[in-house]
């Protein structure tokens, strides 16, 4: 499959498990397959002081990345990433993507990985047995061509082995380097269950494609024709659109005489094309039909150049740009995508003047056996020769080369096996009419729909040796257009044919190979066990989630995915398409060796780490693309120290676990009552009524896949609330001289607010949360495999309202601290006018107060009216009806600060002065340049609400001085 340089970000089903796959009940259903084996691992906890994997905190500084490959280790061992069925809910399925097996890991893989990673912890945690399948796909044209650069390396063509030699050639190399990109996603945190890889040409897959196709041809919806399709000379194979990748160029536009049969010499069209080399395909001459320049032509012959007087006809049709270069369409349809659709409507033959080498056949004459891009150049020369060119002029071109050989795609018909679409495309496109199936962002419903009803027939068969061979025998002596067998084995073709043809007749197989996107569109139904498991079966169970893969294979990989799935299930695999974009780099550029930004994976795991890495693409909309810096990186590398800081704050302010009294009283605190949360002092309810508010936003956020919101509220409580402010007001009661009677409500929410945020925390960041989660004391299990945090638990409104206006209160007097640039250290005097009500809870948390606020415990009063000194003081109003007194004496040298202020006051006064100047002289404002005076008037309007704030300040510290005197 082309994943890797479309930056598929992305592709992945997920689903509720069939349960049948997993019934202990006995079924007359086929069981040979991986997923009726090993159905109910257990876990078992191993601590993590005894098992040699984690590393705590407290003796380590920062989250050492290395770490992380050995936690992997540590779940998979532990078969932390098999389904477990304990808990009796329904199951969740997502057959993982299958990236190429010749794949190396691009920041595309990196963010399908992450999002469907959170999918599947997520559920995990919920309670939900969870399986994600992983596999890997044959990829047809990618691994043929590494294999056939290998071969060239020893000096082999492919073409002197046999075809068997080949393959066997192929599978070597498959098993030596094929499990490259497995170990690079593992390295992403995948927990994927891994003793049930996938490759789509394992056996249970390749019975799967032979019996789609099998299936579809009996219903007679697969034919066999000559039609247009994307040729790569090169690789001498048809590819589908989706390995075309098109790229402006500059090229050449050449103006060519067509002389009109029976007429004068100035009788003549002027045709302009790009290509001159297709003209022996000609079969008709265009213009539009109200072009009164050529009116008079239309119904007469013209006589193709070079091909001794070859005669077209000149017709008129709408499709024709007049405003095109000369207006006049030379129609060449074995070569050119419209002029074949514009021949289909017509009735006009077709021609095909190229082999499939890319050199000219035949038909093209003298030319035949150059490759095409000399026979241009011939051709001109020639046409110059005789008169017949006219000139050429650059143009710049719109290319399409091919996504594997780089060489320029040449539409060519050929004979192919085709899939009919429009009877699938009907049912797909009912599944969203009914609400079957929902795409997410809803934008991309309007381009689902209008591609399905639009929709070609589907070119479905390529001309390699590695992939599924398709399943078609011909009869020896027999024509095999007209007489073939499709079968589902040899034996049964070749027992087909003796019915119908003799006990002598013998039979061959088609060569070719089916596209690598057929196989894949039977991914998501294929991994669960059909055709093993019947069709009714799967109508009655299949499961019902959602699909998550990049927006740029809608049509090629979703849409057909739900076509198939209809098809051979009777119900759509998937209820919801979760699309998101692609990654791009910090300018919004697409990734690009050619522009030399791609950003590596791996190597940004080894500086920032995997956590960072994830929690950055996580944030993205989904449909969205993503810009991604290195800044974004660092600064959620910090967040993932600041974790690491927090884990480590909240284990050295924990008792020892040897006291046994000391935990007893912690783990007496219960936070599932609104009665016991109403105990807690104003702090510790806020932060606990905050916590809880959050579970319940970012659950739901979890089950409407916004992701992005999920890592944005958890990260502004975590940072903003937790440890900005509930860490620092903790201290309070922790450093507290009453000893552990004191601390132990704040040692109790430090423990469970930290604990439920690693487990918010842990579908985006695996890794450091669980080596968190390992270092708390009493962790009876893993956090991979943890429970959900509760949802709809109490919260305190009042109390949040009370502690946001202790924190007001606090920034207010922090606020004034730092414009009257006072000592960190020094502690000063307040006075906190408030009503009784107000007053009653924020003097109840007076040490807080002055902790957070760097207050003078000793000093601080609390009134209901102004102080007596306030003329003297700094007044704050933090909020209605809470206000604030701060002595000046206690924050600064009077005089000292009035003569600071007074100094700079006279140099602001100069600055404004120089400034008012040059906007006062005519001669600046009327010749400098308009955005150098509108800079010098912001700055002058700048300068001059500063010297008013200063003064403001030296009026009141004057005052001050007069009064103390």
């Amino acid at each position: 499959m082309a994943f890797a340089n479309t930056c598929l970000l992305s592709s992945c089903s997920a689903y509720r498990l069939n349960p049948l796959l997993f019934s202990q009940r006995r079924r007359r259903i086929k069981v040979s397959h991986w997923h009726f084996n090993r159905l109910k691992p257990r876990f078992f906890a191993v601590a993590a002081s005894e098992n040699g994997v984690f590393t705590s905190p407290e003796v380590a500084k920062v989250f050492d990345f290395t770490s992380e490959e050995r936690i992997y280790n540590w779940w998979e061992s532990q078969g932390y990433f098999k389904p477990n069925f304990d808990r009796g809910s329904d199951p969740f399925v997502i057959p993982m993507p299958p990236p190429n097996v010749t794949g190396s890991l691009h920041m595309g893989h990196a963010m399908f990985v992450t999002l469907e990673d959170i999918m599947v912890r997520y559920h995990r945690m919920k309670g939900r047995p969870t399986l994600w399948l992983p596999g890997t796909d044959h990829a047809g044209i990618a691994t043929q061509l590494v294999v056939e650069k290998m071969l060239a390396s020893e000096g082999i063509k492919r073409v002197e082995l046999s075809r068997e030699e080949f393959t066997n050639r192929v599978w070597e190399w498959k098993e030596k380097y094929g499990g490259t990109i497995t170990n690079q996603i593992k390295r992403l945190g995948a927990s994927c269950d891994w003793t049930r890889e996938h490759f789509t040409l394992d056996e249970q897959l390749s019975r799967a494609v032979v019996e789609a196709f099998v299936s579809l041809h009996e219903k007679g919806l697969i034919y066999q024709g000559s039609y247009m399709v994307n040729w790569s000379p090169n690789l001498q194979t048809a590819v589908s659109d989706l390995e075309v990748e098109y790229s402006e160029e500059p090229g050449t536009l050449y103006h060519i005489k067509y002389r009109v049969a029976g007429g004068s010499r100035s009788d003549f069209l002027t045709i302009a094309t790009t290509r001159p080399e297709t003209l022996f395909g000609d079969t008709a001459i265009a213009v539009h039909p109200q072009d009164d320049r050529y009116s008079k032509y239309v119904g007469r012959q013209a006589i193709v150049p070079l091909t001794f007087g070859r005669h077209v006809p000149i017709i008129s049709d709408k499709y024709v740009d007049k405003d095109f270069g000369t207006g006049v369409l030379k129609i060449s349809p074995g070569h050119d995508h419209n002029d074949y659709l514009l021949a289909r409507k017509l009735g006009l033959p077709i021609l095909n003047v190229m082999n499939k080498d890319g050199t000219l056949n035949e038909v093209a004459g003298l030319y035949c056996g150059l490759d095409r891009f000399e026979a241009r150049k011939k051709l001109w020369s020639d046409l110059e020769e005789t008169g017949l060119a006219v000139k050429k002029e650059p143009h710049t071109l719109r290319v399409p080369r091919s996504q594997r050989g780089g060489e320029i795609i040449e539409p060519l018909v050929s004979k192919q096996w085709f899939v009919t679409m429009e009877p699938l495309a009907e049912k797909a496109l009912q599944a969203v009419q009914n609400g079957e199936l929902t795409i997410m962002p809803e934008r991309f419903e309007k381009i689902y729909n209008h591609w399905l009803s639009n929709i070609k027939d589907w070119c479905i068969s390529r001309q390699l040796w590695w992939g599924h061979r398709i399943p078609v025998w011909y009869i020896v002596g027999k024509d095999c257009e007209e007489e073939y067998v499709v079968a589902r084995s040899a034996d049964e073709a070749l027992e087909e044919a003796r019915e119908k043809y003799g006990k002598d007749v013998e039979i061959y197989q088609d060569p070719d190979v089916l596209d690598t996107w057929f196989s894949s569109a039977l991914w998501p139904f294929s991994t669960l066990g059909w055709p093993d498991v019947s069709t009714e079966d799967f109508r009655q169970f299949y499961p019902t989630t959602i699909l998550e893969t990049g927006h740029d294979i809608l049509f090629f990989w979703v849409a057909r995915m739900v076509m198939m799935g209809i098809e051979f299930t009777g119900t759509v695999p998937f209820s919801y398409v979760y699309l998101h974009g692609l990654i791009r780099d910090s300018q919004g550029r697409k990734m690009s060796k050619t522009l030399g930004n791609v950003i590596d994976p791996l190597d940004t795991i080894k500086e920032f780490g995997t956590d960072a890495l994830r929690f950055t693409i996580a944030l993205g909309t989904a449909g969205q693309d993503l810009n991604l810096s290195l800044e974004r990186l660092t600064s959620n590398k910090a967040f993932t120290n600041k974790l690491w800081n927090a884990g480590k704050f909240v284990l050295q302010n924990l008792p020892s676990q040897s006291d046994i009294s000391a935990w007893k009283t912690i783990m007496a605190y219960k936070f599932d009552k609104e009665e016991s949360l109403l105990r807690l002092p104003l702090p510790e309810c806020w932060v606990v009524s905050k916590l809880h508010l959050l579970v319940d936003m970012v659950t739901t956020s979890y089950d409407k896949f916004f992701f992005g919101d999920v890592g944005r509220e958890t990260y502004d409580f975590f940072w903003g609330d937790f440890a900005d402010w509930y860490i620092e007001a903790s201290k309070a009661r922790l450093y507290h001289s009453g000893g552990h009677s004191v601390a132990s409500v704040s040692q109790a929410v430090l423990l469970y607010v930290f604990e439920n945020i690693l487990k918010l925390l842990h579908p985006f960041m695996p890794f450091v949360t669980e080596e968190l989660w390992q270092a708390l004391p009493n962790r009876k299990e893993a956090l991979i495999v943890s429970s959900w945090p509760q949802t709809s638990l109490p919260r305190h409104t009042n109390s949040i309202k009370r502690f946001e206006n202790l924190q007001a209160l606090t920034r207010a007097i922090r606020n004034a601290r730092a414009e009257y640039s006072v000592e960190p250290a020094k502690r000063i005097s307040a006075s906190i006018v408030a009503s009784p009500e107000v007053l009653q809870y924020i003097s109840k948390e007076k040490e807080v107060l002055a902790l957070l606020s760097r207050l003078d415990l000793q000093n601080i009063y609390f009134t209901d009216s102004h102080p007596g000194d306030a003329n003297q003081s700094v007044h704050l109003v933090a909020g209605e009806g809470l206000e604030a007194y701060l002595p000046l004496a206690d924050m600064v040298d009077i005089s000292a600060e009035v003569q600071r202020l007074s100094k700079r006051l006279s140099k602001m006064q100069t600055e404004y002065d120089g400034l008012v100047a040059r906007l006062n002289s005519p001669k600046f404002v009327e010749k400098a340049p308009e955005e150098v005076v509108r800079g010098v008037r912001e700055k002058a309007a700048e300068a001059e609400e500063k010297i008013s704030l200063t003064k403001n300040r030296l009026a009141l510290l004057k005052s001050t001085v007069v009064l103390v005197e």
